[in-house]
């Protein structure tokens, strides 16, 4: 069984830490305790581990995750030899390994180091550690074959050295040559080998990262503005015509500071979309006047403007050299990163390689990863009303990146691109659609007015209902042009789920719509039933929450044991709220006689074994329930919220549940990762529940 896994390289220059970043985000889905070892460091930050702590919250004391640095080895290793060098690295490495579940070892990275044969080292540490490797092939600017002799000399280069290599990645190779590298690859090396091509947005550097380099006063721009990506260089020195003839989306300007048309004419036409643009350089130390740049902070608010002192041939010298990293204050690069790793690497098949051992515990950060891998496994289109909000816009870019589900935002359409642009945020392949304009609009009206003709609703009045974009959004889902629709960050749930109460309806098997909260505890995940929608549901209601209940914690990997919650256990009480309770268990038990379930009792006696022992011994619920259902919403909402509060859990939902499409609501302070989990959630919703158990268990 594999208790740390090696990745490792051939040479500089392979854009490793996509591989590590990946392989860690792998990891943290199998165990809770992840620890990190870096043997070799050059002096200064690791910016590679500050990102990987930020992330994944390592607890980690930094002191460590270093063996020693370069220094110190090259000085060990010459007085003393390699073999004191490798054993003094082994005893510092064990001493991280027996505090973890499993380590991710990031090997030397080649650069500036003064080692003969680094490549033999690394092996030899590999194998002293007990670690299977992973070793990562650069194919930056080379060509196929050259790329593909690579691969198979460095497999070879670590077999023969005795490691147990897990499988091989093959990076940064030219998108148009990467099929063939892996066709051929495949049948010419005996584990799998991943290859994955080059994105410019990784090595491109940030504007943060240019005005750092550059030592460059920052004269307009916020956090999110710096944070964009500067794909393109473009230098303005003609007319204006001319520059914007030349502008890319993500192209940072370079301009003498005395040209004020070119910058209000490039930072006009980010403003307008065409294109967005990362920022503006000036150069020669030369400032607009504040009338200039009060008009340029109103055209592009947010957008990075930075002044230089050095004239523009040295600037770019200084930019061509540039490249971009990982590190913890890149988390779009993070996203960028892990999407590109996880749509071109199978981490299913390497998941299985690894065999990390296996945890009873599911943490937060378990949960949310499986969330993503399942969604990801047969991706759908949600559909999200909310398209101008900065918060769905920042968690739609998430959810692209990380290649979750496709996507239709609602809105006018260019203030979304225009809030987008501001936001530094690239909406890639998202649909964005306009209700009041779009084609779809007419079609709509009807088709709302046959269904709600009950109720007198005309074709004239359905074209004013199905220009609000919930109902739009809804009737997206009911004709099948989206899976699934998420709202409500800033509408009420009233407004959010009342489309779908009309257009989409229940399940032939539900007799009510009902929500579930996935309350993410310390080392696991409880379902809490229903905590949003049902005020005082009757004892028919309260079973039929339990069943539902059941099944939607099924698919999402928590083994339903349900708990029918009251202020009594067993026969210990009497009154109608406890009759009621009693009564919706002996209905679910006569439905579905398949499921464990246990009612009424009192909370503690369901979670906790010590008091389960005392007052249900017998029982093969209490202390272990999963699934707690609420005797009304009253009881619910407020234990959801004391727990998620009290407790510090992660509260994921309300996910609704009956509906014959999945429509799920939002809080309206949800922050950004809560909508990338609900968004998740509804794409698995909405696959088949085939295509989910398998992704569930795989």
């Amino acid at each position: 069984m594999t208790r740390s896994v090696y990745v490792t390289g051939i040479d500089r220059g392979d854009g490793r830490q996509v591989v590590e970043l990946g392989v860690m985000e792998l990891l943290t889905r199998q165990v809770d305790r992840v620890g990190v070892f870096r043997p070799l460091v050059h002096d200064g930050p690791d910016r590679l581990f500050e990102l990987l702590r930020a992330r994944y919250r390592l607890t980690q004391d930094p002191a460590t995750v270093y063996g020693m640095d370069y220094h110190e080895a090259s000085t060990l290793q010459a007085e003393r030899g390699t073999d004191e060098l490798v054993s003094t690295l082994v005893d510092r490495f064990h001493r991280v390994a027996r505090d973890y579940d499993v380590v991710l070892v990031l090997g030397t990275d080649y650069a500036d180091t003064q080692f003969p044969d680094e490549l033999a080292l690394n092996a030899r540490l590999a194998n002293e550690f007990g670690a299977s490797v992973i070793p990562v092939v650069g194919g930056r600017r080379q060509t196929a074959e050259s790329v593909r002799a690579e691969a198979r000399n460095a497999y070879r280069a670590y077999d023969t050295h005795g490691c147990d290599v897990l499988a091989m990645v093959v990076n940064r190779v030219a998108r148009e040559d990467r099929g063939e590298i892996a066709e051929r690859l495949a049948s010419r090396l005996p584990v799998p080998c991943y290859v994955v091509p080059d994105d410019p947005a990784l090595a491109a550097p940030t504007v943060s990262q240019i005005a750092q380099a550059l030592g460059a006063e920052v004269i307009l721009g916020d956090d999110s503005g710096l944070s964009r990506d500067a794909l393109h260089f473009v230098f303005g020195g003609a007319m204006l015509p001319n520059l914007l003839a030349a502008l890319l989306p993500g192209s940072l300007v370079i301009t003498p500071g005395d040209r004020a048309d070119l910058v209000v004419g490039a930072l006009a036409a980010h403003s307008a979309g065409t294109p967005p643009i990362a920022g503006v350089l000036l150069t020669l130390d030369e400032v607009p006047d504040d009338a200039i740049l009060t008009l340029a902070g109103r055209l592009a608010p947010g957008t990075p403007v930075l002044s230089v002192p050095g004239n523009s041939f040295p600037t770019a010298e200084q930019l061509f050299s540039m490249e971009g990293k990982l590190n913890a204050a890149t988390p779009r690069k993070a996203e960028t990163a892990l999407g590109l790793f996880e749509r071109y690497a199978d981490t299913a098949e390497l998941s299985k390689r690894v065999s990390a051992p296996s945890s009873d515990r599911v943490t937060p950060m378990m949960f949310e990863h499986t969330l993503l891998q399942q969604a990801r496994s047969d991706r759908r289109r949600v559909v999200l009303p909310e398209g101008t909000e900065e918060r769905v816009l920042h968690a739609a870019e998430v959810l692209m990146r990380r290649g979750v589900c496709d996507l239709t935002l609602l809105g006018p359409v260019d203030p979304i691109r225009k809030k987008a642009a501001d936001l530094g945020i690239d909406l890639g392949d998202a649909q964005l659609i306009d209700p009041s304009v779009s084609e779809l609009r007419e079609a709509f009206a009807a088709r709302y007015a046959a269904l709600r003709a009950h109720r007198g609703v005309t074709e004239e009045l359905a074209h004013d209902v199905v220009a609000d974009v919930n109902y739009f959004g809804t009737l997206m889902v009911q004709e099948g042009l989206a899976d699934g629709m998420v709202s409500g960050s800033v509408h009420s749930t009233a407004a959010t789920i009342r489309p779908a109460f009309e257009i989409i309806k229940t399940t032939a098997d539900a007799s009510i719509v009902s929500s579930v909260f996935f309350m993410c505890l310390a080392d696991k995940v409880l379902v809490y039933g229903d905590c949003a929608v049902n005020p005082d549901p009757d004892a028919e209601q309260l079973a039929d929450i339990a069943v539902q209940s059941a099944a939607t914690a099924a698919r999402f990997g928590v083994e339903p044991r349900i708990a029918m919650l009251s202020y009594s256990t067993g026969t210990s009480g009497s009154g109608a709220d406890v009759d009621k309770v009693r009564r919706a268990t002996e209905l679910v038990r006569s439905r579905r006689p398949d499921l464990r379930i246990e009612g009424p009792i009192q909370y503690d006696a369901a979670v906790e074994p010590s008091v389960a022992a005392t007052k249900l011994p017998e029982s093969e619920v209490a202390g272990r329930a999963s699934v707690l259902i609420f005797p009304d919403l009253n009881t619910g909402n407020n234990t959801y919220k004391a727990v998620q509060r009290s407790a510090g859990a992660i509260a994921v939902g309300p996910v609704l549940q009956g509906l014959r499409k999945p429509v799920n609501d939002l809080s309206r302070g949800a922050l950004v990762q809560d909508i990338v989990n609900t968004v998740a959630i509804t794409a698995i919703q909405a696959q088949s529940p085939s295509e989910t158990a398998k992704a569930s268990h795989p």
